[in-house]
């Protein structure tokens, strides 16, 4: 029997409201969905919240219990919980999609798997269960670090969402199916192991728009020696992260021209099966880190 409305729209007010009680920033999807249930910059009517300019989600997302209430009043609107302003990094856990192979793992178990090979436990934080199946991880963010959201930068089919992005939280249903809490009462502080795979590439201040000197390639030569030594020298535990993070940071370089991508390939290697990796685990991290730095650094350009 389909529940009435009326009682639908109390039940997802009273998640809205538990969301805002835990310091999150939640915001209304249209009944059913996942899409955001407020109007988009082409039809914004520049009035009430949108008077001095349009007012995105993530920006008229609430923590205000009255707002909430007068949202909800109107439909029974799934709730949205707006990442970034809620000081939140949510892992997902998604399923493999309808097309795959019969033996692609999940996300579930790929993240697992990932937590194995660095030596740490699978993080005990609160956690959702999504309508397809698959789990969302929540997380306390760090302060001063501005985390964006990723596909694929942690391990296949294991996203986060940070600035810029959304969840739906728990007590919303979609025809998939519904959302809600399966473990955890609380956001752990995210494991700094995972932070340092999450944590943007260092830019460079400004890249000069000359012919890459002697003095960088110096420069791109020490930090390679002192990646490769932070790597070699990792413990159990850190060892794979220390790899990424080392990867992330010498991909610059690469993009740079200031050091060929088979040498600080061949280095990192070396270095990480010295410190007990294995060599498939390393060429996987490395694979994955470098083609990340290396399209989020654009090439220097020279002058003729």
């Amino acid at each position: 029997m389909t529940q009435p409305t009326h009682s639908r729209r109390e039940d997802l007010l009273t998640a809205a409201l538990h969301a805002a009680e835990r310091g999150w920033h939640v915001f209304p999807l249209r009944p059913g969905t996942k899409r955001p249930a407020l109007h988009g910059e082409a039809t914004c009517p520049g009035t009430g919240p949108c008077a001095d300019g349009h007012r995105k989600w993530e920006q008229r997302a609430t923590t205000d219990a009255d707002r909430i209430r007068a949202t909800w009043t109107h439909a029974p609107y799934n709730v949205g919980i707006a990442t970034g302003p809620s000081g939140l990094l949510v892992v997902d856990l998604d399923m493999p999609k309808l097309n795959s192979s019969a033996d692609t793992p999940n996300g579930v178990t790929t993240f697992t798997a990932l937590c194995e090979r660095t030596g740490h436990p699978v993080p005990d934080t609160y956690r959702t269960r999504t309508a397809s199946g698959g789990q969302h991880l929540y997380f306390t963010a760090p302060h001063g670090v501005r985390l964006a959201n990723t596909a694929g930068t942690i391990a296949p089919l294991v996203d986060s969402r940070a600035w810029g992005g959304y969840v739906v939280a728990a007590g919303s249903t979609t025809p998939a199916g519904s959302y809600e809490a399966v473990s955890g009462s609380v956001a752990a502080p995210v494991p700094s192991w995972l932070l340092s795979i999450l944590k943007p590439a260092p830019k460079p201040v400004q890249a000069p728009s000359m012919a890459v000197t002697a003095q960088s390639r110096r420069y791109a030569d020490t930090a390679l020696a002192n990646e490769t030594r932070t790597v070699s020298g990792a413990q159990r535990g850190e060892r794979e992260a220390k790899l990424f993070a080392a990867a992330r940071a010498l991909g610059r370089f690469i993009a740079w021209g200031d050091l060929p991508r088979a040498r600080v390939e061949a280095a990192l290697q070396e270095a990480g099966e010295a410190a007990g990796l294995s060599a498939s685990q390393c060429r996987s991290t490395l694979r994955s880190a470098l083609n990340w730095s290396i399209a989020h650094n654009p090439q220097r350009r020279t002058t003729a």
